[in-house]
């Protein structure tokens, strides 16, 4: 698979404060990367490197093999970009502000009229298209930049929170359209939403303090968490003691826990071994052993409890 994005070492600093420390990564054509961390974890900044709005202190940054520093203008005609807060000319219609963007990309005649109409549809904006700008609200704002880093179809896209301000029907349909594009190009989505990279994003990094620290799926992410694939049934408290002493015998379980009574009924839960899917054999169990059960469920690791667990430790330290 083609490697469209490659940052190498990028680094940056603003006076005292290390935004970036040390960003490697790769992102490949038919890849939907989720860029993930906290507020001042250096995403945007990390994003304005990749685009070229910002030089690095250290690091170098490629766009389809084009070295960003050294062929700025050849690097970004490759990349659609919609930054933080969908900047636009207000006072402009939509087709307008469209038609400018895509005379800067050098269309013209019916090729710039085609791209602007496949634009406006694709995200939506027929019923806007002559509206200025200023009196959109937000959610229709984000979509016109969006619209203006798909204009030109290109390689790479780079949006930072692409679905903010949206409603959830336009969210699903962003959403559709990111997993539609994404079979011919490499796209970074930058979101604070974890349902978003459940959503659409085949990998996700997670930084914190300008460095990476996760790379994966987002199953891999939810591994990391003890009670992923755990099993937790809903017995009677009679047969608590029973349920508990036979699920900690299976093979593949690590520990046993028990929730507190409730309407006379206990909550257990088998936490399995790393690598371990233990559904099965509990499954089995309570059949073999005739146990009857209220409710039988299998976790997952919440991105959201990963996220906080590899972003939290070293708060205080934190350099942006």
């Amino acid at each position: 698979m083609a490697i469209l994005v490659e940052a190498e070492r990028l680094k940056k600093t603003f006076g005292p404060i290390l935004a970036v420390a040390d960003i490697s990564l790769k992102v490949a054509k038919g890849e939907v990367l989720g860029f993930l961390g906290p507020n001042g974890a250096g995403k945007s900044t990390t994003m304005k490197m990749l685009t070229g709005f910002l030089d690095p202190d250290g690091g170098s940054a490629r766009i389809c093999g084009i070295s960003v520093a050294d062929r700025p203008k050849e690097a970004k005609a490759k990349i659609g970009y919609l930054p933080e807060g969908a900047p636009a000319y207000g006072d402009m219609t939509t087709r307008s502000f469209l038609n400018f963007i895509a005379e800067i990309r050098g269309f013209d005649g019916g090729r710039k009229s085609a791209r602007v109409d496949a634009a406006i549809a694709r995200t939506g904006l027929e019923d806007v298209a002559n509206q200025r700008i200023e009196t959109l609200s937000k959610g229709f704002k984000r979509r016109v930049g969006l619209a203006q880093a798909i204009l030109h179809d290109p390689a790479v896209l780079i949006m930072d929170e692409p679905t903010d301000g949206l409603d959830p029907n336009q969210k699903h349909h962003v959403r559709g359209l990111i997993t539609e594009m994404a079979k011919d190009k490499a796209i970074i989505v930058s979101t604070h939403i974890l349902e978003e990279v459940e959503a659409v994003c085949t990998r996700a990094v997670v930084i914190d303090r300008g460095r990476i620290v996760a790379d994966g799926t987002a199953e891999d992410l939810q591994r990391r968490m003890p009670y992923h694939n755990a099993v937790a049934i809903r017995v009677t408290a009679a047969d608590a003691d029973r349920v508990a002493g036979a699920l900690a015998a299976l093979a593949g379980v690590a520990k046993v826990e028990r929730a507190p009574a409730m309407n006379g009924h206990i909550q257990v839960r088998a936490l399995p071994k790393p690598g371990k899917t233990i559904a099965a054999e509990v499954g089995a169990l309570l059949r073999d052993q005739s146990i009857f059960v209220e409710e039988m469920l299998v976790e997952r690791g919440k991105l959201d409890d990963v996220f906080r667990e590899i972003t939290t430790s070293g708060e205080g330290s934190r350099h942006a």
